[in-house]
């Protein structure tokens, strides 16, 4: 257990009680408003959750469409990669693919399609600098303690106008201003924290990227209306959403405009950071 008196965004030392979860006091920093546990451990990963799950139908497609935006093919990484969806979908486009992830199941799967995956994390894999063109960090910075390191070693691996892609939950979107604690999101000690825009900005600064561009998008509102689900059913819930508005021309328009409001008001669920050097 590790006591924390800085806010891992912005660094400030000002922080507020926001709520109790778990065992764990969760503060709100009064400079940019991440949501961090005052007292945070690095939760061990084994391998229960890199079990073999089925990805949701409308997943490749979402995930193609991803990757084509990136551009031309060169080398990408993803780390904590998990199920492997992403470097499916690069490969399939392309790409030169590579990984890292804790999970031991996960590493062995991914070796049997072939991909170039290492068990541990980016500083046990030792890439020289500049070596690939785009890094995926997909649900990644709420877990890790030291992030600011990590993203500095991403920046580190990054070719010269390559760019760091990820996605974390947003620590001022709309469930967590309305739910609190019962955000199934709100979850330590699996998330230790949760960043606010502003905050998130100034970890990547921090870190060695100079142009980040952030947007809020998603909201789940079938935990809304019930006030709070567990995690699980949220995964499952959010699943079946997506499910729903993919299968159309006119729903995907829709989504897209709901999107589109959340992120000019700030307050969609997951923040989508694309950041480079």
């Amino acid at each position: 257990m590790i006591s924390r008196a800085l806010c891992p965004g912005c660094a400030a030392r000002d922080s507020r009680s926001f709520t109790e979860k778990n065992g764990f006091a969760i503060v709100q920093c009064r400079r940019c408003a991440t949501l961090f546990t005052s007292d945070a451990v690095q939760k061990p990963y084994d391998d229960g959750y890199a079990s073999e799950i089925e990805a949701a139908p409308f997943l490749p497609k979402r995930l193609d469409e991803i990757v084509a935006s990136f551009g031309a093919p060169g080398r990408l990484l993803d780390v904590g990669f998990g199920a492997g969806d992403f470097l499916d979908a690069a490969w399939r486009a392309g790409w030169n693919v590579s990984g890292v992830e804790l999970a031991s199941a996960a590493v062995e799967r991914a070796r049997r399609r072939g991909i170039d995956a290492l068990r541990g994390t980016l500083f046990d894999a030792h890439y020289d600098s500049a070596s690939f063109d785009v890094v995926i960090a997909s649900e990644l910075v709420e877990h890790v303690l030291d992030v600011e390191p990590l993203l500095a070693e991403i920046a580190r691996v990054l070719r010269p106008g390559g760019f760091l892609w990820a996605t974390t939950p947003h620590g001022r979107g709309l469930s967590a201003r309305l739910l609190g604690a019962s955000w199934s999101v709100i979850n330590p000690p699996q998330h230790i924290q949760l960043f606010s825009i502003k905050g998130l900005r100034a970890l990547l600064r921090r870190a060695g990227f100079a142009n980040v561009k952030i947007a809020a998008e998603g909201v789940n509102p079938h935990e809304l209306l019930r006030r709070g689900i567990a995690p699980g059913a949220r995964i499952e819930s959010g699943q079946a959403l997506n499910a729903y508005f993919e299968e159309r021309r006119g729903r995907r328009a829709v989504k897209r405009a709901i999107n589109r409001m959340l992120a000019t008001l700030r307050l969609g669920d997951s923040l989508k950071i694309v950041a480079r050097q």
